[in-house]
């Protein structure tokens, strides 16, 4: 593999000095009376040969700035209070302060189509910091194994398992969740419970989906609709197969089986007790619902601290850890009638 480009190499390309190139990306152009056209040349050769300069020159401290940088494939870069991965954000600052780390968000990597791309510039943008946090539902593989084979340290919240790479991640524990919620139905009396997920296979709704299939109240296989089919005849249908509880993957699946319920006359939790496997939001219609407490704040930290053990080199690059949820809070579990 190709060592990384200097500033000999935009030189040669931009057809300057290579003392010009320094005073450019030194900031001191108009200092040094350089012309809006070199500096332009300078650019354009940087960008062909994917050319990111370091911050701050590196610190000293074994070749590290104190950077971590956060990087999303979301669309939305989740610094909104109501969006899902806010609070991740927020362990993750929280946790850069208590360690001295500063923190910088790629908002850059967001192309015209809205998308996101690590490599959308042609260079790994992310090398500006020493390592990199990366969170949210959509996903890259192949820019995660060139990362992966690049060196670049990173760390993954949420569980990725990507053919070809060594993927280090931070995890809620779902499966010991799952267990949490059948011990407390079990508890509570119920023998049959159903399992009502979305039509998304990856490796966080795979392990819910395996846990609840090997508890001892799985009545059936879990059920995996659209949010849109869930309606008052399928609500119906659940009850008379003689199943007392049912676990809901997603607060939108959660939603729709309380307008069913409203629309059919269901009682929850007097004629079906119900937990939602996820945090649940501000509505009316599932306020007080059962629902598991996804530990958010505690992966977000986590994952700041592996990454700097992984720079420190006192964990592998494939290293994964799971931190426990909390056991299911809420008012929607009861004794079956």
């Amino acid at each position: 593999m190709p060592g990384r480009p200097s500033q000999r190499d935009i030189a040669r390309v931009a057809g300057i000095s290579q003392s010009t190139v320094s005073i450019v990306l030194n900031g001191r152009a108009d200092e040094y009376g350089i012309a809006a056209a070199t500096r332009d040349k300078v650019r354009e050769a940087m960008r062909q040969l994917g050319y990111v300069p370091d911050v701050a020159g590196r610190s000293l401290r074994g070749g590290r700035n104190g950077l971590i940088g956060v990087h999303t494939f979301e669309r939305v870069f989740p610094v909104r209070s109501h969006d899902y991965y806010h609070e991740f954000l927020i362990g993750i600052e929280e946790k850069a302060v208590e360690l001295g780390q500063d923190l910088v968000l790629f908002a850059s990597t967001q192309g015209p189509d809205g998308t996101r791309s690590i490599y959308g510039a042609g260079a790994n943008r992310l090398r500006l910091a020493d390592g990199a946090i990366i969170l949210g539902l959509e996903r890259n593989d192949d820019e995660l194994v060139r990362l992966a084979a690049e060196g670049f340290p990173f760390v993954f919240i949420g569980r990725r398992d990507v053919p070809g790479a060594q993927v280090p991640y931070v995890a809620a524990d779902y499966a010991g969740a799952i267990a949490d919620v059948v011990e407390r139905l079990s508890e509570a009396g119920h023998t049959r419970a159903g399992y009502l997920g979305g039509t998304l296979r990856r490796g966080p709704q795979e392990e819910r989906r395996a846990a609840f299939h090997r508890s001892r109240l799985a009545a059936s296989p879990p059920v995996l609709v659209e949010a849109e089919a869930v309606t008052g005849r399928w609500l119906r249908e659940v009850l008379t197969s003689a199943t007392t509880a049912l676990l809901v993957e997603t607060f939108e699946l959660a939603g729709a089986v309380a307008a069913a319920a409203l629309a059919e006359g269901v009682e929850i939790p007097g004629d079906l007790s119900v937990v939602c496997l996820d945090l649940l939001p501000d509505s009316p219609a599932t306020r007080g619902w059962s629902h598991i407490p996804v530990p958010k704040r505690e992966m977000g930290a986590r994952a700041v601290a592996l990454l700097l053990d992984l720079l420190d080199g006192e964990i592998p690059a494939d290293h994964h850890e799971t931190v426990p949820c909390g056991p299911p809070v809420g008012t929607t579990i009861k004794p079956p009638r």
